[in-house]
């Protein structure tokens, strides 16, 4: 249906909003904050994670990915942060969003002092996870 400026407006459905897993054209749909598990052989571990679409690699905090027995290190790579630059080290691990699992690299870093363990950064977005910034935070 188009308005007076030839604008399209969208018919109310009356559908909820979308659920956690929820797609569209093929892509989980997740909120800024998502619930996610890190699985490490046979050991996993559920914890919250803050999605960040201005960082282009994921990171796990180095004691958690001590927990979960995550490696070897595959490389090191230069990260600029807030902080500066650092030298990380980077491990491999899969990730479920949702109902999607990916495998993807993470770099380790001290995020003790910061909310959120797991930040999940550009490259595993872009494995089919489109961002609903409206969509419920996931409760810590």
């Amino acid at each position: 249906m188009a308005n007076k400026k030839g604008a399209t407006k969208r018919k109310a459905t009356g559908k909820s909003r979308k659920s956690a897993g929820s797609t569209r054209a093929g892509k989980a749909i997740i909120g800024l904050t998502e619930k996610v598990t890190i699985i490490s052989g046979k050991t996993k571990k559920a914890i919250a994670a803050k999605v960040d679409t201005g960082a282009t690699r994921s990171s796990i905090d180095s004691r958690l990915a001590g927990e979960l027995k995550l490696g070897p290190v595959l490389k090191t790579v230069l990260v600029k942060s807030a902080n500066g630059k650092t030298i990380r080290p980077v491990v491999k691990a899969k990730v479920r969003i949702g109902r999607k699992t990916v495998t993807s690299e993470f770099t380790l870093a001290d995020r003790r002092h910061m909310k959120y363990k797991v930040l999940i950064g550009k490259r595993i977005l872009e494995k089919g996870f489109l961002i609903d910034p409206a969509k419920n935070k996931v409760v810590r």
